[in-house]
């Protein structure tokens, strides 16, 4: 293979079309269907020989990425199409990145039946394990079920060994996942509408302005989390007291009801 040769006005690298599909992972025929896609720039002629950069290595490995993330060669020319260099369009696959990323840092768990039949007994019932498969928390093997967050499932096995009832827990834990889902298209509709409005425009996005979301996000991102844990500690300080209030109340009137009927049954 001829060796690779060094431009002479800036000292990057040039390949041919052979050097540069062996650099990129990918057939010679592979790169010129992506030339003739126009997803890659003109090479600098020299007579009959094409000359690839690294600007063209660049876009090649861009490209590659968008396909492992399911891109389309359409939606990735029309990616492209939104900038003018191969920075451009890694700045748009981050702030893809940034939006579509977990908000969980939850690790699942597996557990065979064994340990299951240990831990909830006879409450380990058809009806339960329907409703935990349809909440989305278990998938069921043979040997076992894998639940999505280890912390979830350690908190229902706390909540049974303190004689909470399984589908008690399971029935708590369906009318909270409504909640939360609330909570979350709050966040997310502030979101798109407050920091991600210039994504929902035709016009392409002005250089820089992908990275500049990108930071945006996840600044915020920690911002949403810590806002919503306030908030529902906050709610369960006011739910528990008013709870306690009341029973206080409850205890106060209860000697006063037994001692007025008392006095009216007396001589």
């Amino acid at each position: 293979m001829e060796k690779l040769r060094a431009a002479a006005d800036d000292g990057q690298r040039e390949y041919r079309v052979e050097e540069l599909a062996e650099a990129a992972g990918i057939t010679a025929r592979t790169l010129r269907f992506y030339r003739e896609r126009k997803l890659l720039p003109p090479p600098r002629r020299e007579g009959r020989i094409a000359w690839y950069g690294d600007a063209h290595l660049a876009r090649l490995r861009v490209i590659a990425e968008l396909l492992e993330r399911g891109h389309t060669l359409g939606g990735i020319a029309e990616l492209i199409g939104a900038g003018e260099s191969g920075r451009d369009v890694a700045e748009l696959i981050g702030l893809e990145a940034a939006i579509v990323a977990p908000w969980s840092d939850e690790t699942p768990v597996r557990l065979d039946w064994e340990e299951l039949k240990a831990t909830f007994g006879d409450q380990l019932t058809e009806e339960n394990t329907a409703e935990s498969i349809a909440q989305g928390y278990i998938t069921v093997e043979d040997d076992g079920i894998t639940h999505v967050s280890r912390r979830l499932m350690d908190a229902t096995m706390a909540l049974v060994a303190e004689g909470v009832p399984l589908s008690a827990v399971l029935e708590a834990s369906r009318r909270t996942r409504e909640h939360v889902d609330a909570i979350a298209e709050i966040f997310t509709t502030v979101v798109a509408g407050q920091l991600l409005g210039a994504l929902s425009a035709n016009a392409p996005l002005p250089p820089g302005e992908a990275a500049r979301l990108t930071e945006r996000i996840l600044r915020v991102r920690p911002l949403a989390r810590t806002v919503a844990d306030a908030q529902f500690a906050l709610a369960m300080d006011r739910r528990v007291h008013a709870e306690y209030e009341e029973l206080l109340r409850q205890r106060r009137l209860e000697p006063r009801a037994g001692g007025e009927g008392e006095d009216a049954c007396g001589p």
